[in-house]
């Protein structure tokens, strides 16, 4: 597991908060794979649920990615 101990600066400059926003839809993404291979390595209703959170997670992690877009002027 590691740390999750960074904090979001409000004051920061736009190329930072782009950076910022970038590193954390790659992070998400890469939790969201470690999800579903725990999934898989499980059976019935809990590899269900984790499946199903993936999935939302990944609708999240698709609104970042837009969000990342328009701020890079790439919309």
């Amino acid at each position: 597991m590691h740390n999750h101990g960074s904090s979001v600066n409000a004051g920061q400059n736009p190329d930072e908060q782009t950076a910022l926003l970038a590193y954390m839809v790659n992070h998400n993404r890469s939790h969201a794979e470690e999800l579903h291979e725990l999934a898989h390595s499980l059976d019935g209703e809990a590899a269900e649920l984790i499946h199903s959170a993936v999935s939302l997670f990944d609708q999240g992690n698709d609104k970042l990615e837009q969000a990342l877009n328009i701020m890079k002027g790439e919309n």
